[in-house]
Parts: structure tokens; C-alpha cells; sequence
């Protein structure tokens, strides 16, 4: 038997369906009966894992690297941890610290605990994210359901799908059309009013996701919003494919923790064929990670409110 984190590199290209179900058997094994079959997984975004603080006894928390198989994250605002509980009397995993392909993981591997949340019995998967915003009608602390993506991982020929087909989880070739459930969107709307959200700061709209770690040049923000991208980050696409694959339910929600800079840069061109006085007119300022954990923390509160009342008035499961 496997002990926590002993896969060696070489097998991580492509994993069975024996490996998840040794993941699912060592979680089940920690958890009390309440909670060996989860109804909800959510994933927490930089700066949101406040939320796993929220859940119920029984609760039940396990390090990643203490579980078998699973990877372990790197990134500051990813505690790294699995939280089992109740959330509005819903058994819940939260998951606290996700995987992503800048930090070294194969696509495989960043998507590996959403498929073992589907043997658990998880069927609706809530996937939270920071994200910069391209449309210039957003405002920094918005909350965004997503309507739709753009993968440019996935047009540039990634996909945690590649590889031989596990048909335990789903077809070969899974629709993506609905991937974001609208009946889920439409609680989160509901949700969002009924716990005194105004409804000027809940967006809906279409999500980028690129590779990173490099944030967006100016010209690479222009692009994205011109093929209709609202907000772009480094996350969520393969674990939204993945659990639509598995058959789950996927309601995506972004924070958008800063405005992506799209403006020209400075043209030393024009600033001498010009005599323009050097920096004037021009767009300033540079996107880091501080800004988007600082963001996140300001509307924590609220998307942790958000998330309780979402649960708490789940649609039937179809």
C-alpha cells in the first residue's frame, strides 16, 4: 500500500483508476460517518480559505502531505489542507491550497483531488478563484460567477484530459458547453441578494485561464478582452473540465482582485519625436500577489456568507 505523498515522479504522467480509489479508501478511513460521503467540494482561492473555518463539527482536517498520493501546494495563500464538515448542515470537503501547472504539477496532478472528491460522492463541486479584471466596467472586489471560459492552455493543446480515458469517471469526449451550471448561478444570484449583496458588485461573465506564473503583458490583456474574456487567472479550468467529466455540477465564482493593466506602455518614440514629458498619460502601476491576497481578504467575509447561503439552498442534484 501506498504511504502520503510516495508516488515517484515517473508515474505521475498518467494515474489509474486504482490510484484514486487508494485516496478516496485513506480519506474515508479518517472520517466519521457523516462524513465519508460529501455532497459539496469547494475549492478556496488565493486569499480565500477563511471559508473552511466556517464548517461544522464534525470536522475533520488532514495536511496534504499526510494523505496518500495527493501533491502538496507551494503558493503563499494556500494553507494546504483538506477540511472536512458541515456547512449549512451539508456535509463539505473544503479545499484549502490548490495546484497549479506554473508551480511544476502536471495538469493530471493539479486535478487528482476532484476526482477523488467524485468517488467520495461529491456532486457538486463550488470552484473559487482571484482574479484580475479585463472588463473595464468591474471594479476590484466584484464577484464574478462564471458564465463561460477561454482556456488558452487548452486552445494551445493542454488538457488534464490527455491520456488514455479513464471511463470510470466519464465519456472520451466530454461536452463543455454548460460546463458552468445555470441553475447553480441562479441560486448564487439569489443567495447573493438575500444576504444584502448589492447586486452592483456580482458580475457574470467569461474566464480566461492561462498557464502564469508571468502575469498578463498589456498587449496579452488587450487580446484576452478582445476574444471577450472578463477577468483572467491561473486556475480553475482543468478542475472545471475534470469534474464535468466525472458528472458533477460546477458553479465558478471569481474575485476580481485587481484590474488587469491594458493601457500602451511608454513609447520612447513618441516621447522624442513628441517632446511628451516622460510617464505623462500613461497607464502606471504593476500587478502582484500581495494585491490579490489583500483583495481577497476585504471580501472574505462576504464570499464566505455567500458560499453558507449558496449550500444552504442548493437546487436538487439532476
Amino acid at each position: 500500500m501506498a504511504t502520503p505523498n510516495n508516488i515517484p515522479d515517473s508515474s505521475l504522467d498518467f494515474f489509474d483508476i486504482s490510484t484514486y480509489e487508494e485516496t478516496a479508501k485513506f480519506l474515508q478511513g479518517k472520517l466519521p460517518a457523516a462524513l465519508k460521503e460529501p455532497q459539496v467540494a469547494v475549492i478556496c482561492g488565493s486569499g480565500l480559505g477563511g471559508l473552511a473555518n466556517t464548517l461544522k463539527e464534525p470536522k475533520v482536517e488532514l495536511d496534504y502531505k499526510d494523505i496518500v498520493n495527493f501533491p502538496t501546494s507551494t503558493v503563499q495563500g494556500h494553507a494546504g489542507k483538506l477540511v472536512f464538515g458541515m456547512l449549512s448542515g451539508v456535509p463539505t470537503v473544503c479545499m484549502v491550497g490548490r495546484f497549479h501547472m506554473y508551480e511544476g504539477h502536471p495538469l493530471i496532478r493539479t486535478v487528482f483531488p476532484v476526482r477523488v472528491f467524485s468517488l467520495l460522492g461529491v456532486s457538486t463541486l463550488i470552484v473559487t478563484n482571484a482574479a484580475g479584471g479585463l472588463n473595464p466596467s468591474y471594479s476590484i472586489c466584484d464577484i464574478m460567477l462564471i458564465e463561460d471560459h477561454i482556456s488558452m492552455v487548452g486552445l494551445g493543446g493542454g488538457s488534464a484530459l490527455i491520456g488514455p480515458n479513464i471511463t470510470g469517471f466519464g465519456p472520451r469526449f466530454p461536452p463543455t458547453s454548460d460546463a458552468y451550471d445555470y441553475e447553480l448561478r441562479l441560486t448564487a444570484m439569489k443567495a447573493a441578494i438575500s444576504i444584502g449583496l448589492s447586486p452592483d458588485i456580482i458580475r457574470e461573465g467569461i474566464y480566461c485561464f492561462v498557464a502564469g506564473p508571468s502575469f498578463e503583458t498589456r498587449a496579452e490583456a488587450r487580446f484576452l478582452k478582445g476574444i471577450g474574456g472578463d477577468a483572467v487567472g491561473m486556475s480553475t479550468v482543468p478542475e472545471v473540465i475534470v469534474a464535468r467529466h466525472c458528472g458533477m455540477r460546477v458553479l465558478g465564482i471569481s474575485l476580481v482582485t485587481n484590474n488587469v493593466l491594458q493601457g500602451h506602455g511608454k513609447s520612447a518614440r513618441e516621447t522624442v519625436l513628441s517632446g511628451l514629458v516622460e510617464n505623462g498619460g500613461v497607464e502606471e502601476g504593476v500587478a502582484n500577489h500581495e494585491e490579490v491576497l489583500a483583495s481577497g481578504e476585504k471580501r472574505a467575509a462576504d464570499l464566505q456568507r455567500l458560499v453558507s447561503k449558496i449550500v444552504e439552498t442548493l437546487p436538487a442534484t439532476k
